[in-house]
């Protein structure tokens, strides 16, 4: 896998599969990016696990905190990692000691492990690192046009969910053999015009928790 640069196809692929997420590092604070993140996946519909453990037994956003990923009572398809780059290697580690494993291991922006993912891979798993699931969602299901997504800078104005409570918008569930989606094309065709209109309430999105 060449983790300098994904097709798209694979970052669809995971978001269409995936449907629970542990998220190692999420703060309880609602001023910080993992909070962001975690609300903005959550509110799409996946199952979000927070595993911190100085919040451990205490809830973020109505869901219980784990101290560790062995301590989450069931199975988990996805472990997002958001923490340094310098404990990636230790959250690989216990993800991977876990039963049965999960299927992805995402690390997110600024974060890379090089070694840590060719030992997951070597188990079978499959690695996204140095991305934003958040980001990555936006982006093919057109939430965000291309344009905010590759200077890293996104509108501050809430997307509209369609209908009421959490619901996930359509990445036309495409399988990870990949091909274009028609939200993808969209996204592409009015990243300009998106990118003008939000010019003057965005603002920029950090990598640690």
């Amino acid at each position: 896998m060449n983790h300098d640069n994904y097709p798209d196809s694979i970052i669809r692929g995971v978001l269409n599969t995936v449907k629970s997420i542990a998220m190692v590092g999420v703060s309880p604070k609602d001023n910080r990016p993992s909070y962001f993140a975690f609300k903005y996946l959550l509110e799409r519909g996946y199952r979000m696990i927070p595993v911190n453990p100085g919040q451990a037994g205490k809830e973020i956003l109505g869901q219980k905190v784990y101290a560790r990923l062995a301590d989450i009572p069931q199975p988990v398809d996805m472990v997002d990692v958001f923490r340094a780059s310098k404990f990636a290697g230790a959250v690989v580690d216990e993800a991977l000691a876990m039963t049965p494993r999960p299927a992805v291991i995402w690390m997110q922006l600024g974060v890379r492990d090089d070694a840590a993912a060719a030992k997951a891979e070597a188990a079978g798993l499959k690695v996204v690192m140095n991305r934003c699931p958040k980001i990555e969602y936006g982006r093919l299901s057109s939430e965000i046009g291309w344009i905010g997504v590759n200077s890293r800078t996104l509108s501050s104005k809430r997307a509209p969910l369609l209908g009421k409570g959490r619901q996930r918008m359509s990445l036309n569930r495409a399988s990870a053999a990949g091909g274009a989606t028609v939200a993808a094309d969209r996204a592409a065709d009015q990243g300009v015009e998106n990118a003008a209109q939000n010019s003057g309430q965005s603002s920029a999105i950090g990598t640690k928790s």
